[in-house]
């Protein structure tokens, strides 16, 4: 139930785990809302002191206020939102799977579409959105909204494939970055942004590209990969230290050496699909887990948030 609490679970795999104080920080997690039917994208809003987050069957978006600790609507319908962050100017980036489209809600409330289709074609079911500090705005495109009724609306894809895409900030030109997955999922930048990371669900994999010049990718090759039993990836988040932590399912969350080795697990109550640092040190982890959404402070701080 919401207010309730978990101990914090870590598996360390690897010394680097414990001498990088990955394991340290509160011993308890709380719970701070439960009853969603499937709940991903969590956003922290600096400015706002609230975590915005996705209950994608139940088509709506809720948030969390962290200075009363109150969860509220935030917006209902919702296109059946999945992953959100942030743009430079502090402006909400949603991807829309029962829409099938990338939207920005504006400091005035108004809803932007920023994307809905390539080469003329309907976007499968927009899944997760990062944002690139030139202002472009990158998008994973799987088709999980489109097999069922359940996070968005049954249909055919258009398209054919499911695909990474890139938004350019001056003439909004949708642009296929990478290809060859079976379900592309959570994206994230490296903290210097000379690459981008992409969880393949269907396939199990991490891969990582270079970010070339003129927005493109290349040199794109497996990262990492989860081995039978340990869930399946999901979104995934990098910290200060260049660790990237990685939402797996039934795997809890894996921590990764920036060489790629697995050094860590958070261990959890229920399959997780997202986390998120945030908190006004950006030392808290928010965790979108099946029904619920927890959080604790941890002794890593997240990567610093975008600059300008």
């Amino acid at each position: 139930m919401s207010g309730s609490t978990h101990p914090v679970v870590y598996e360390i795999l690897d010394e680097r785990f414990r001498t990088g104080r990955c394991a340290n920080g509160d011993d308890v997690m709380r719970v701070l809302h439960n009853g969603g039917r499937w709940v991903e994208g969590p956003v922290y809003l600096p400015a706002w002191r609230q975590l915005i987050w996705s209950d994608i069957p139940n088509d709506r978006m809720l948030r969390w206020d962290e200075t009363t600790g109150t969860v509220g609507v935030f917006r209902s319908p919702a296109g059946h939102s999945n992953g959100n962050t942030l743009d430079r100017e502090g402006r909400l980036i949603s991807a829309e799977q029962g829409n099938r489209r990338v939207t920005r809600t504006e400091h005035d409330g108004r809803i932007t579409v920023l994307a809905d289709r390539w080469q003329g074609r309907r976007l499968n079911s927009p899944n997760d959105v990062v944002v690139h500090s030139d202002g472009s705005v990158w998008f994973s495109d799987p088709d999980f909204g489109i097999t069922s009724d359940y996070e968005g609306h049954r249909a055919e894809s258009e398209i054919g494939a499911n695909q990474v895409y890139r938004i350019d900030p001056g003439s909004g030109e949708v642009r296929l970055v990478a290809d060859g997955f079976g379900a592309p999922n959570g994206l994230v930048f490296s903290p210097d942004e000379r690459e981008l990371y992409v969880s393949d669900t269907r396939n199990g994999v991490i891969r990582v590209f270079d970010v070339r010049d003129g927005g493109t990718l290349s040199d794109g090759k497996v990262f990492a990969e989860t081995k039978e039993g340990l869930g399946r990836f999901d979104n995934i988040r990098f910290d200060d230290g260049g660790r990237l932590w990685a939402a797996a399912m039934q795997g809890g969350v894996h921590c990764y050496d920036p060489d790629g080795t697995l050094i860590g697990r958070l261990l959890m109550p229920e399959p997780v699909a997202n986390v998120a640092f945030g908190g006004p040190k950006n030392n808290i982890m928010f965790l979108a887990a099946s029904t619920s959404v927890y959080c604790f402070m941890t002794a890593v701080t997240g990567a610093p948030r975008i600059r300008v």
